[in-house]
């Protein structure tokens, strides 16, 4: 535009569009871009995304006990280093106390309820890729499986035990590596919920819950790496899996402070697992008011990191990490990572927002697989919508939302049909199917169309 273009325009010709994204447009002329617009169908959904709130999962949260936590992370920090070469046989310091305590407090919790968990350790000899010639390591994780309705479904929290001094030298094992944010807080929470459920939920859910305490993360995922290679190989359905890490902080070096947010990471598509269960736990914020505000973070992992949940989204299972939103990279991975650094009210509120997906995701039918879109003719503008049937579903229901919009906008009630015809432009739009339990419990949506590649050009 030259200097003089302005004089030529009329006040009011430069507007923005905004439906998702923003858009330059000329009077007279048609705007340069706009969003897509949902069609009235079904009805409109808020930041709940008509999701149903359960009375014994509200109750739940308020067992979560900061108290609980705190100790946890004491004793687990009190173990000097948790390095995943450190001592095994020491019953005062080390990996190999640290992953017995966990064992005996979790075998305990399963003693309180009847036996209702099952608790095992979880050994894998792997090499260990940052080390010089990548000897084998023993990685332990210890599971405790709370067993539902359906053996073959799975819902997973991670956190993980083990701690290290890889700001200073990555393969010291002798030396103090307290690890009280990065994860004792995580583990913490995990048992805190392994506790919490065997109380409120002791018959277990529709799902399997399992809370597995991983080791070998700061080495390069190496437990995680296993279980989420375990489950594969035997078949589990994993429904989703959440990697509760660095859960406790809430100042960083700047003097920022922030105890009334997390973070949820999600990677890419807009479309994947990962990001419909990082929807779905923000969702779930809204219905319950968990006492902490999410923010919903569209990457796999903060930029150059990485962490428990990333071998599931591998396998093509929903993974999230949930975490905190203020990180002291000053003290990670260090000596100065220690006990009275940990905000532990803070610490119970991210347990709360996990809370809710396991408790969700665990009451819920499988979300429908095999979901299949086709264009009706003559025109193109109607879509069938169609699916398999989903054991122990009542019914489900359609979503849709513009592709430039976070959450969903639309549901649309299917019955307990497997098909039905939606009459909206699916070119312009994502759909999903999500399944409905008969007390109103609803699944992760399965999202159509699937993400694709571009197209290579045709050698020539």
């Amino acid at each position: 535009m030259d200097r003089n273009a302005s004089a030529r325009i009329r006040p009011g010709a430069l507007r923005t569009v905004a439906l998702g994204a923003a858009c330059v447009a000329l009077a007279a002329m048609a705007p340069l871009c706009i969003g897509a617009q949902v069609p009235i169908v079904g009805h409109a959904v808020g930041a709940t995304a008509g999701l149903a709130k359960d009375p014994t999962l509200a109750l739940a949260l308020h067992d979560i006990s900061p108290a609980n936590i705190r100790h946890t992370d004491s004793v687990l920090a009190a173990f000097g280093t948790r390095h995943t070469l450190s001592d095994t046989t020491s019953s005062t310091r080390g990996i190999g106390a640290a992953r017995r305590y966990v064992y005996a407090t979790l075998g305990t919790i399963s003693t309180q309820c009847g036996g209702c968990l099952r608790v095992e350790y979880d050994p894998a000899m792997v090499p260990l890729p940052r080390a010089p010639n990548h000897p084998p390591v023993n990685v332990v994780n210890v599971l405790a499986w709370l067993p539902g309705r359906d053996t073959n479904r799975v819902v997973v929290l991670t956190g993980h035990y083990d701690s290290c001094r890889c700001a200073l030298d990555p393969m010291d094992s002798v030396n103090d590596a307290p690890g009280a944010d990065d994860d004792a807080s995580g583990t913490a929470d995990v048992i805190e919920l392994a506790r919490v459920f065997s109380h409120r939920f002791p018959k277990g859910l529709h799902a399997t819950i399992l809370f597995a305490v991983v080791a070998g993360e700061e080495q390069g995922l190496l437990g995680s790496t296993h279980l989420a290679t375990r489950l594969h190989d035997a078949g589990y359905r994993v429904s989703g899996d959440m990697s509760d890490d660095i859960d406790g902080n809430v100042s960083s070096d700047n003097g920022h402070t922030d105890s009334t947010s997390m973070r949820i990471y999600s990677g890419d598509p807009d479309n994947s697992p990962g990001r419909e269960l990082a929807r779905y736990a923000g969702e779930l914020g809204a219905l319950y008011h968990p006492g902490i505000s999410i923010l919903e973070v569209y990457r796999i992992d903060r930029i150059g990191r990485g962490t428990d949940h990333e071998p599931f989204v591998a396998l093509g299972e929903p993974g999230i990490r949930t975490t905190e939103r203020m990180e002291a990279l000053d003290r990670q991975h260090s000596p100065n990572d220690v006990f009275s650094h940990v905000n532990f009210p803070y610490a119970a509120n991210i347990a709360r927002v996990n809370a809710l997906v396991l408790g969700a995701l665990g009451a819920a039918p499988a979300a429908p697989d095999s979901v299949r879109i086709q264009r009706l003719p003559p025109y193109g503008l109607q879509w069938r919508v169609s699916w398999q049937p989903v054991p122990g579903a009542a019914g489900y229901e359609v979503l849709l939302r513009s592709t430039t919009s976070p959450k969903w906008q639309r549901v649309i009630p299917a019955g307990d049909s497997t098909a039905m015809v939606v009459d909206a432009q699916l070119d312009d739009l994502w759909a999903g199917v999500r399944s409905v339990g008969t007390h109103g419990e609803r699944s992760l949506a399965t999202v159509v169309p699937e993400a694709r590649p571009p197209r290579r050009p045709t050698q020539r």
